[in-house]
C-alpha cells in the first residue's frame, strides 16, 4: 500500500525547532510528552496479509505504550515491555498471557524517534500494519496528532557498565556514552550489498532519526519468499510494502532510497527494539548482525542487572544530551 510518498512526512520537520537550539537562558525540565488527539489509519500486515485498523490515543502521564486489541471482546491491553517479547523470529512480537501483537518495531520506533512517552495504539488484529516498510508513515501519523508535553519529568534509561548479547557471531552491546549513540554492521554475501554500505553510525536525535533512518525499509530475498508462505508468513508482503531482492539485485523499479538502506533498517529495527526497555536510553549501541531476538536479550541482560543502569531526569532540558523535537 503506498500509504503517502516517501518524502511527505519530512515537511513537517522544517516547521519544527529542537530543544536546546534556542531560547538558551531558560532553564525547563525536559517533561513526558503524549498526542494531543487521537489519530486512525489503517494498512496490511506485512506477515497476516490481513487489513488492519491502528488508532493513536493520547496517554496520561507514566503510563508508557501500551497496544490494545480491539478487535477481541472485551479489549486486551499490552504494555510495550521487554519481558513480554516472544516469537523474535522476523519481527518483534508482545505477548501477554494468550494475546500477541506482532511486528511493533517500526511503530516503537517512530514513537522513540519523536521522544513519545505516554501512548495507546489501538489495533484491530494481531499485526501492527507494514505501511510501506519503514518508519515514516507513522511519523506523519504521529505528527497529525501533535505533540504535547505532560507535568511530569522525562525518564531516561542510562547505562552505567557495559553488558553484552551473543550468539555464535552475532553481538549486541550496550556501553556507557554521553548520548544514544548507534553502530551497526551487517554481513551479507550478496551483489546487492557492497562492503562499503554494510556499516553505518547514527548519534540519535529526532532529526537524525527522521532524515537519516526513518525511511530506510524492511528487505527480503525473492527466493525465501515462498518457504514463508507456505508457513504463513509475509502473506501480506509486497514491493510497496518490502525492498525485493533475486539472485543478482534489488527489484524495485525505484531501487534504493539510500545507498545503505539495509544497514540503516538495521539501525531503525533497533531503535524500535531497545525501546522496550521502557524509556530512552543513554549509552552507544553496537550491533554486529544482530536481529529482534538478540535486541531483547541485550535488554533481557540489562534488567537481569540492576546495577547495569539508572533512571535519570533532567531539570534543565540543555543539559539532556539527546534531542527532540521541541513541542513548546
Amino acid at each position: 500500500m503506498r500509504f503517502i510518498t516517501f518524502f511527505v512526512f519530512y515537511q513537517w520537520l522544517n516547521v519544527l525547532t529542537y530543544s536546546g537550539f534556542e531560547n538558551e537562558d531558560r532553564i525547563s525540565m525536559l517533561k513526558q510528552r503524549t498526542l494531543k488527539r487521537v489519530v486512525k489509519a489503517s494498512g496490511i500486515g506485512l506477515h497476516s496479509g490481513q487489513k488492519v485498523m491502528i488508532n493513536f490515543l493520547p496517554h496520561v502521564a507514566d503510563g508508557g505504550i501500551v497496544f490494545r486489541r480491539i478487535d477481541l471482546n472485551p479489549p486486551v491491553d499490552i504494555p510495550a515491555d521487554a519481558m513480554l517479547i516472544q516469537e523474535a523470529f522476523m519481527c518483534s512480537n508482545l505477548v501477554s498471557k494468550e494475546t500477541k501483537v506482532g511486528t511493533i518495531e517500526h511503530v516503537t520506533s517512530a514513537i522513540a524517534g519523536l521522544g513519545i512517552d505516554n501512548l495507546i495504539i489501538e489495533v484491530s488484529a494481531s499485526e501492527i500494519p507494514i505501511m510501506d516498510g519503514s518508519a515514516g508513515p507513522f511519523i506523519y501519523l504521529l505528527m497529525q496528532g501533535e505533540l504535547v508535553e505532560q507535568d511530569a519529568p522525562k525518564k531516561f534509561i542510562r547505562i552505567l557498565k557495559p553488558v553484552e548479547a551473543l550468539i555464535d557471531d552475532k553481538r549486541a552491546i550496550f556501553s556507557p556514552h554521553d548520548g544514544f549513540q548507534i553502530n551497526f554492521t551487517i554481513d551479507f554475501d550478496h551483489p546487492a550489498f557492497a562492503k562499503e554500505y554494510q556499516s553505518a553510525t547514527i548519534d540519535f536525535s529526532t532529526e537524525t532519526f527522521v532524515y537519516e533512518v526513518s525511511g530506510a525499509r524492511t528487505f527480503g530475498f525473492m527466493k525465501d519468499l515462498d518457504y514463508l508462505k507456505a508457513n504463513n508468513l509475509a502473506l501480506g508482503a509486497s514491493l510497496d510494502n518490502a525492498v525485493g531482492l533475486d539472485d543478482t539485485g534489488v527489484v524495485n523499479e525505484e531501487g534504493l532510497r539510500f545507498a545503505d538502506e539495509f544497514v540503516r533498517h538495521k539501525i531503525l529495527d533497533a531503535v524500535g527494539d531497545l525501546y522496550l526497555l521502557g524509556h530512552q536510553i543513554i549509552a552507544k549501541f553496537d550491533g554486529y548482525k544482530s536481529g529482534h531476538a538478540l535486541n531483547n536479550q541485550l535488554l533481557r541482560n540489562v534488567k537481569s542487572d540492576p546495577s547495569s543502569y539508572e533512571i535519570v531526569t533532567f531539570d534543565d532540558e540543555k543539559l539532556c544530551p539527546i534531542h527532540f523535537v521541541n513541542v513548546t
